[in-house]
């Protein structure tokens, strides 16, 4: 009877450290520390169009390690900060600045063309490029990276765009590093992009 005892409280002690590095594990992985696993989530091919009206694959992305942020033009206040931060990011990793690409992509293309794009871009640091294309291939991109957009009207008639407004960080792989959450403090920013880069060897 006691062996029993004692095998069944072992059974239970097993039982439960399995389910506690489950949870561990799982919630490692939602958080963004699970690393490959993670990757596998965030990311994927798309069609889509440039800022300067070519078209443009995942595939293009790849061979450099780049960043990318999704907004829309018409935005007051989240979009353009996020932009003039990630020229002032530039800027400040100097040389490895010049390794690394950021992309703005657009969750609003009806409003958003190529051109539309281009000339809005053109205030920020030329490294900063621009995603645009059909409502169908944006909706593609934005599920790729679990980003949630949504067209809200306003009194005026016209409409903003509620979006998530976290800036990806990917490997010249195309998989998915880390992220950069909007208002994080500059120098964190900065070293985590820094690593991005220097990671790649």
């Amino acid at each position: 009877m006691k062996i029993f005892r004692y095998c069944l409280w072992a059974a239970i002690f097993v039982l439960g450290a399995f389910l506690a590095y489950s949870t561990v594990r799982w919630t490692m992985q939602k958080s963004g520390t699970g690393g490959s696993a993670m990757r596998a989530d965030i990311g994927g091919p798309f069609s889509a169009v440039n800022s300067n009206g070519k078209p443009i694959t995942h595939a293009d992305l790849k061979g450099r390690p780049h960043v990318l942020f999704f907004g829309f033009t018409h935005c007051p206040d989240v979009c353009p900060t996020t932009l003039y931060e990630g020229s002032q990011w530039l800027k400040e990793l100097g040389d490895d600045g010049n390794k690394v690409d950021i992309y703005f992509v657009t969750v609003d293309p009806e409003r958003d063309t190529a051109e539309v794009l281009g000339d809005y871009l053109s205030a920020f640091d030329p490294h900063i490029k621009g995603i645009t294309g059909s409502i169908e291939q944006i909706g593609q991109m934005t599920k790729n990276w679990r980003v949630y957009s949504e067209k809200v009207p306003t009194d005026d008639g016209d409409y903003t765009m509620n979006h998530t407004a976290t800036t990806f960080l990917m490997n010249s792989k195309g998989e998915f590093v880390r992220t950069i959450a909007y208002g994080e403090d500059n120098k964190v920013a900065i070293e985590k992009l820094r690593k991005l880069v220097r990671e790649e060897g």
